[in-house]
C-alpha cells in the first residue's frame, strides 16, 4: 500500500470513538444530540469545514414523526468543505444508537480494547464510522486537498426508522452533490441496495360479552387466526421469490444466496380481562420489498389478500423507506471498490442489504449514485445486541479506505 494509507494515528482514533460512545445517543427516546453535535462542529471546523446545526422544526416533528417515545429537539449535523473541485462527494452516517439492553460483560458506554477488539455501544453502528471519518480527513489535510468538494451529513433517529434526519435533509434540498458514500455499513461488503419497510397494522373487530355466555359476543382474538392463516399462507408466497441482487457474504454462508422479500407477524395485542370476550385484536408486522418489487404493489398484495375473509378489519400501512438498487457497472461503484482494494486488499462483494436503509430515500429522492460501506462484521460485531464490537484493524482499515477514496 501506498505510505499514506499507513499513516493511521491509532491512538487519536480510539479518543475520537471513545468520546462518541461516551454520549449517549440513544433513541428513543434522543438523548445527548445537542451535544455530540456541540462536540464534532469544532473537529470540522478546526478542519476547514463550514459547520451548520440543523434543529427540526417543532411543528414539522409533530407533522412527520409519530412515535410518543422520541423527546427533546432533533439535531443534525452539516459540514461542508468546497475545495474547487470538479464534483461534491456527500459522506453519510448516523449518530444514534439503540438501547443498550443487558447482558454486556462491559460499561457499554466506555469504550473496552480487548484481544484486538473494542467494546462499546455504537461502535459498528455507526460511531466507528465517525471516528475514521475524522481521522482519516485529519491525515489527508495535513498534505493535500481532497479530490472532491465534501459535503459531511451527520443524523440522528436512524435508529428509530425515523423522518428527522436524512430524510428531512433531502426534503429541504441540502443533499446535494454528485456521489454519495453512506457509511452505515459493514466491512464484509460493498453494498449496492437494499430491502424497502413497510409496517403494517391490522385491527380484527368482534363484540363484547361476558365470558360465561361468550356465545352472546364476536371473539376478535379468534377471529384474528384467519386474518393470520391468510398473512402465513402470503408469507409462504412473498418469500418463495428471490431478488436479482446477491446477498451479503455474510448470509450467503449461512445459504441465503440472494436477497429475499419477507413477510413477518411481529406483535399481537388484544383483550382487556380473562372474562371478558375481546372486541378487539391488534396484529403488526412489516413487509420487506426487493428492488424488483414497488411498495405500492406489496401493499395492494396483503390488502388482496385479507379482502376475501369473513372478519371485520381495519388494515393500515406505513410505508418506511423504500427498496434501493444502484447499477453495479456505475463507474461510482468501481471507485469505491478500488479505494477499498488499494487500502484493505481484498475486492470487496457487490451485494444487497436485507434490512432497510434511510440511504434509500435520498437515493430515491435525489437519483445521486451511493455505495454503502462501514465497520463492523454481520456475523461478529453483534450490532444491534450486547457486547457490541468492532475488530481494531477494521476501524484502521475504513479510515485508510476512506484516505484511498479522498487522495
Amino acid at each position: 500500500m501506498p505510505g499514506d494509507y499507513q499513516e493511521i494515528d491509532n491512538e487519536d482514533l480510539l479518543d475520537v470513538l471513545e468520546n462518541l460512545v461516551k454520549l449517549k445517543t440513544v433513541a428513543p427516546p434522543g438523548g445527548f444530540y445537542h451535544e455530540i453535535v456541540d462536540y464534532l462542529i469544532p473537529i470540522f471546523a478546526e478542519l476547514g469545514f463550514k459547520t451548520e446545526k440543523i434543529i427540526m422544526p417543532q411543528e414539522i416533528f409533530q407533522a412527520r414523526c409519530s412515535d410518543s417515545r422520541l423527546l427533546g429537539d432533533r439535531v443534525n449535523l452539516r459540514a461542508i468543505l468546497d475545495v474547487g473541485a470538479e464534483k461534491t462527494l456527500i459522506i453519510y452516517t448516523h449518530l444514534d444508537v439503540v438501547p443498550a439492553g443487558e447482558n454486556w460483560s462491559t460499561d457499554p458506554f466506555m469504550l473496552v480494547k480487548r484481544n484486538g477488539r473494542i467494546y462499546g455501544r455504537g461502535v459498528s453502528d455507526s460511531k466507528g464510522s465517525v471516528a475514521g471519518l475524522i481521522v482519516a480527513l485529519r491525515t489527508v489535510l495535513k498534505k493535500r486537498k481532497p479530490r472532491y468538494n465534501l459535503h459531511i451529513l451527520l443524523t440522528t433517529d436512524e435508529e428509530v426508522g425515523g423522518y428527522s434526519g436524512l430524510c428531512y435533509l433531502t426534503d429541504i434540498g441540502l443533499v446535494q452533490g454528485d456521489f454519495m458514500l453512506c457509511m452505515d455499513g459493514f466491512s464484509d461488503d460493498l453494498v449496492i441496495g437494499s430491502n424497502g419497510l413497510i409496517t403494517w397494522e391490522i385491527s380484527v373487530y368482534g363484540r363484547a360479552a361476558h365470558s360465561g355466555s361468550s356465545f352472546l359476543g364476536i371473539n376478535a382474538i379468534e377471529k384474528s387466526f384467519s386474518v393470520m392463516e391468510a398473512l402465513l399462507a402470503l408469507k409462504k408466497n412473498v418469500q418463495s421469490r428471490k431478488s436479482s441482487l446477491e446477498a451479503s457474504s455474510a448470509l450467503d454462508s449461512l445459504g441465503i444466496r440472494t436477497l429475499m422479500p419477507m413477510l413477518n407477524i411481529t406483535m399481537i395485542n388484544g383483550g382487556i380481562k380473562e372474562n371478558v370476550v375481546p372486541e378487539k385484536c391488534t396484529l403488526r408486522g412489516d413487509r420487506r420489498v426487493i428492488p424488483e418489487e414497488s411498495m405500492e404493489d406489496a401493499m395492494e398484495e396483503i390488502e388482496r389478500n385479507l379482502k376475501l375473509l369473513d372478519a371485520q378489519l381495519e388494515l393500515k400501512f406505513f410505508p418506511g423507506y423504500p427498496p434501493m438498487r444502484i447499477n453495479p457497472d456505475h463507474s461510482w461503484v468501481e471507485v469505491v471498490r478500488k479505494a477499498i482494494e488499494r487500502a484493505m486488499g481484498f475486492s470487496p462483494r457487490l451485494s444487497g442489504a436485507q434490512g432497510s436503509l434511510d440511504q434509500a430515500y435520498a437515493t430515491d429522492k435525489t437519483n445521486i449514485p451511493a455505495c454503502v460501506f462501514g465497520v463492523g462484521r454481520q456475523l461478529e460485531s453483534n450490532i444491534h445486541a450486547a457486547n457490541e464490537n468492532v475488530r481494531i484493524a477494521d476501524l484502521e482499515g475504513f479510515a485508510r479506505f476512506l484516505i484511498a477514496l479522498l487522495s
